[in-house]
């Protein structure tokens, strides 16, 4: 029997499985393919619990004093088909000052026996804070931290608002696990009073408008998107005096398109007449819409969770941002000259070519003029380039190979007038993708390697003076190999190397200064998983990541290793690295 096929009856028996035990619970439990494998909570040896922790710079904070405001304390336990968890909000009151320079979200957590990774999300007045995946926790326990800086969201922490909470758990005799949460907001005075930014471009928004779900009776604030044909929306309206507006994007795949980067060609499907759904390829790009026209696309980086591949990998280091999934920005200021009127209008999102399931919801950030009660403004040009989708297969049967190129850009320049002066911002978006996947060993092996390039930069400009730009150039690589041996006997040997890197090259001028930063972040993991008659019965997973970051003022880098559980070389530090 081939490994495809080994693959989709695995698949097959295991949806069966979950479908059995809740079918409300099949939406969020990870459908099972070979990149997804049983449980394996059970090989751990370790005796006390163990720390996990994803790679990232500290936060830089002020020499000051936090006021510290526990919002939630929590016990996530069968949660399944049950509204957010509620809890109001109030801005601080009792600080020494009420002019804050850093503003951090802090998410812990502990939860032991055996249990899934789970999707979460976090949301203020319906605004999202942190997008966030779980640990898998072992039969003596984990623990975790997640600390995110809040201060964008500046405005919207001073006001009342209601905090919500999802995470989708189940808890039964297989699936014990309970996760005990704890999420408290720090709020640190500023060292002198400046106030809280730099007027004009560059401060952070004066109004933040949710683009997000109402409170659901048994979901989290996030839209559902099932296939390419899905179009989810939600409407809105800003004041009148709004002179930049920016849309910050979450999104997370999961079920059938978890590893989206993986999935055959429909035309590979078809003429090896396999029983299994079209999977349309390895392309998937987020589209973003305002009153029924594309503005802006997020092509997203490949977000690995706790349970993917193999487990053992991401133990104790996870995966790079499945603690703190990345948002994406979309400049809407050139656009704002459509949507001044005081009406109601619409953001739109889809997902080229996709499958079951995809989340997505938005921040709408919104600058206003405090010296004028109305701006103007006018779209003067947009182009949008769409994605030009370059698919070349070479095959024989299940072997062969698949090289899949596409591009795409999206351009807009328009004007605002207000007390600021008459301002012209020309946004630009600009993508390239290359995934080439290798089909081999009758289908007992896989390998993907895959390059997403996704550049952004905005200016705004007053008559021929520069207020503000920002460019940043992103590059997300991504290696796959996956082999699957069959050792007789009913066992067999899962393979998995591959390499995950986020690299972004960032340069800021105007608002606050002018600024360079670079980030080069990469892991590398190995594991090996031995499954006899559908039950793991064997695994190791080895991962090494390095990560560097500099912007002029601040430098950090870590190089850090594991193997089976256990930290085997750790080294930071705060200087700067050529």
């Amino acid at each position: 029997m081939t490994s495809v096929f080994r693959r989709l009856l695995l698949l097959l028996s295991l949806s069966l499985l979950h479908h059995s035990l809740s079918s409300t619970a099949n939406n969020y439990i990870h459908k099972k393919t070979h990149f997804r494998p049983e449980l394996i909570s059970d090989l751990s040896t370790k005796t006390h619990p163990t720390t996990f922790f994803e790679v990232t710079k500290p936060i830089q904070l002020p020499k000051t004093k936090p006021c510290s405001y526990l919002l939630l304390q929590h016990d996530f336990g069968y949660t399944y088909g049950s509204p957010p968890v509620l809890a109001n909000y109030t801005p601080p009151s009792n600080c020494p000052s009420q002019n804050f320079a850093k503003i951090v979200l802090q998410w812990e957590a502990t939860c032991k026996g055996t249990q899934f990774d789970r999707i979460f999300g976090v949301w203020l007045g319906g605004v999202e804070l942190l997008r966030s995946c779980t640990a898998e926790p072992t039969a003596s326990g984990i623990f975790w931290t997640v600390k995110k800086d809040i201060t964008r969201y500046y405005s919207l922490l001073m006001n009342n608002q209601t905090l919500a909470v999802f995470l989708g758990n189940l808890v039964n005799a297989v699936y014990t696990g309970v996760y005990h949460v704890k999420i408290t907001v720090n709020f640190y005075p500023a060292e002198v009073n400046s106030g809280n930014s730099v007027s004009g471009y560059g401060s952070s928004a004066d109004l933040i408008l949710p683009i997000s779900q109402n409170i659901p009776s048994n979901d989290g604030l996030w839209f559902r998107i099932g296939n390419s044909a899905d179009t989810t929306s939600k409407k809105f309206m800003i004041p009148q005096n709004a002179y930049r507006a920016v849309v910050e994007v979450y999104v997370s795949f999961h079920e059938n398109d978890e590893f989206w980067y993986t999935n055959f060609p429909n035309n590979f499907i078809t003429a090896n007449n396999l029983s299994i759904p079209l999977q349309n390829g390895a392309f998937r790009e987020v589209v973003v819409a305002l009153d029924g026209m594309e503005i802006g696309a997020v092509w997203p980086f490949t977000v690995i969770y706790t349970g993917g591949f193999n487990p053992l990998l991401w133990r104790p280091i996870t995966g790079i941002g499945s603690f703190d999934l990345p948002s994406y920005d979309v400049e809407v200021t050139p656009f704002l000259g459509t949507i001044l009127d005081g009406k109601t209008h619409e953001f739109a999102f889809r997902v080229t070519n996709a499958l079951n399931v995809w989340l997505i919801d938005a921040n709408l950030h919104v600058w206003l003029d405090k010296e004028s009660a109305k701006t103007e403004g006018q779209l003067l040009e947009h182009s949008v380039l769409p994605a030009v989708v370059s698919l070349v297969s070479n095959f024989t049967g299940i072997n062969g190979n698949f090289l899949t190129t596409v591009n795409k850009s999206v351009s807009s320049v328009g004007w605002v007038k207000s007390s600021h002066g008459k301002i012209a911002t020309n946004a630009t978006q600009r993508f390239d993708f290359s995934n080439f996947m290798v089909l081999g060993k009758d289908g007992d092996l896989q390998i993907v390697n895959q390059i997403i390039n996704f550049n952004d930069s905005v200016d705004a400009k007053s008559s021929s003076l520069s207020l503000f730009s920002t460019k940043s150039s992103k590059r997300f690589p991504l290696y796959l190999y996956s082999e699957a041996v069959d050792k007789g006997n009913g066992t067999l040997s899962e393979v998995t190397n591959l390499t995950l890197g986020y690299n972004e090259l960032g340069v800021k001028d105007g608002g606050s200064g002018f600024s360079v930063s670079s980030l080069k972040n990469v892991q590398n993991g190995q594991g090996v998983l031995l499954r006899k008659r559908n039950s793991i019965v064997a695994g190791r997973g080895s991962t090494q990541q390095a990560y560097q970051y500099g912007d002029g003022k601040f430098c950090y880098f870590r190089n850090v290793s594991s193997s089976n559980n256990a930290i085997l070389h750790d080294e930071e530090g705060e200087t700067c690295r050529k």
